[in-house]
């Protein structure tokens, strides 16, 4: 029996479909477009040694030129605590503070904060951790924050925003945390958390 328009036309789609795949995928398999496996040792000619101080401390490492610095603080120094959101510096979730000013460390590389002075999240609690810093309670007080992702990055631009001066008001305050989102949309909260610990500092 013949075939019909229709199942002709099925046919040659799907046989079209089913060779375009095939050769499209042809460069991905070879040899020198596979990326190159981690255990693959980095040329010692692309290696830096980075040293800078992170919450008080003394830290040093050997990485790649293309370490980011939030790679550094979270592969090589152990302080998971920056988080890593969009990689591209739009989310803030990997704020930190640079010789005392907030950066995106997604943003810049490792061996650009050669000899700086690095507060992550972990470096705000005192003794230990055993006491918090006092925006660090006030986002508990305000309940500013719900899945928590982008809490330590909100914290650190919240601290560096009070010490900016940048507190006058409400509206000041969003304005100068806009590079900071929250999916769980906890703002009004995070503004309060910001508020009170700046009128009490």
């Amino acid at each position: 029996m013949p075939e019909t328009f229709d199942e002709a036309t099925t046919l040659k789609r799907r046989t079209f479909v089913a060779a375009s795949t095939a050769v499209a995928g042809l460069p991905l398999l070879t040899s020198d477009r596979l990326p190159a496996s981690a255990s693959t040792p980095t040329p010692a000619d692309q290696l830096s040694t980075v040293r800078l101080t992170v919450n008080g401390e003394q830290r040093t490492a050997q990485v790649d030129n293309r370490t980011s610095l939030l790679d550094l603080l979270r592969e090589h120094l152990d302080l998971p605590g920056t988080k890593k959101g969009c990689d591209q510096g739009a989310c803030g979730a990997c704020t930190v503070l640079v010789d005392d000013r907030r950066v995106n460390s997604c943003l810049i590389l490792a061996v650009m904060a050669q000899d700086a002075n690095v507060t992550t999240i972990e470096g705000l609690a005192r003794g230990r951790g055993e006491q918090l810093h006092p925006l660090q309670q006030a986002f508990i007080d305000h309940d500013g924050l719900q899945c928590g992702y982008c809490t330590p990055g909100q914290v650190m631009s919240g601290v560096a925003c009070i010490a900016e001066g940048h507190t006058g008001s409400r509206a000041e305050i969003r304005e100068w945390m806009s590079g900071n989102l929250c999916r769980c949309g906890a703002y009004t909260n995070i503004v309060s958390a910001i508020e009170q610990t700046a009128k009490e500092a």
